[in-house]
């Protein structure tokens, strides 16, 4: 007499609703959300100073992407971090006399976009917006992007970190190469001490 096995297993497919189901349900968890510090140094030092304090502040840092791409990992990059490395990249770079979050000679209102696209591996966009001036007179704009190309996976926390933060760096350069360019706009009628336009 042949007897069935009550505990036989279905070997039937997955369907894929609940493979589905399981991947939203994994997103839920905080080990799922990859929160990004970076640390952005200059790869050189200002070619040209200008001997005048600079008061940086941040505005907006927006986050394109990193919710609706394939996968479940979430990207979380905080503001404060954000203004942090570019407050530390600026000073090191030595463009300035001096650089704080504290009123200056120079004031400089900083904003930023970080776009992600799935290309086979993932692409990170960091467009950077300046506005240059006194407290209160307007000099110059800057708008400036630069892309760095991560792993075609994210699954671990740098696979965002390292091309934010390679895409950052390479954006500030841009930026500071920039003001350091239009140096003289950035003297107005007052003299310079200890130097020179």
């Amino acid at each position: 007499m042949h007897r069935t096995n009550r505990f036989q297993f279905d070997r039937r497919p997955v369907p894929a609703f609940w493979a589905g189901l399981v991947l939203l349900g994994l997103s839920a968890f905080p080990g799922c959300t990859h929160r990004i510090e970076v640390h952005p140094t200059p790869s050189r030092t200002a070619s040209v100073s200008i001997p005048r304090s600079l008061q940086v502040t941040t505005g907006n840092l927006t986050i394109q992407g990193a919710d609706h791409m394939p996968g479940i990992t979430l990207l979380e990059w905080l503001p404060r971090d954000f203004t942090q490395a570019a407050l530390n990249y600026i000073r090191q770079r030595g463009t300035f006399s001096s650089v704080s979050g504290d009123s200056a000679d120079l004031a400089m209102k900083l904003t930023a976009r970080l776009s992600m696209v799935s290309r086979g591996p993932y692409v990170y966009s960091i467009r950077l917006h300046a506005d240059m001036g006194t407290a209160a007179t307007p000099i110059k704009s800057y708008d400036v992007e630069r892309s760095a190309t991560g792993s075609s996976v994210r699954w671990v926390t740098a696979s965002d970190r390292d091309p934010i933060e390679a895409a950052l760096q390479s954006a500030l350069e841009d930026l500071l190469t920039n003001i350091e360019t239009d140096r003289a706009l950035f003297f107005g009628n007052e003299p310079v001490k200890g130097g020179k336009p």
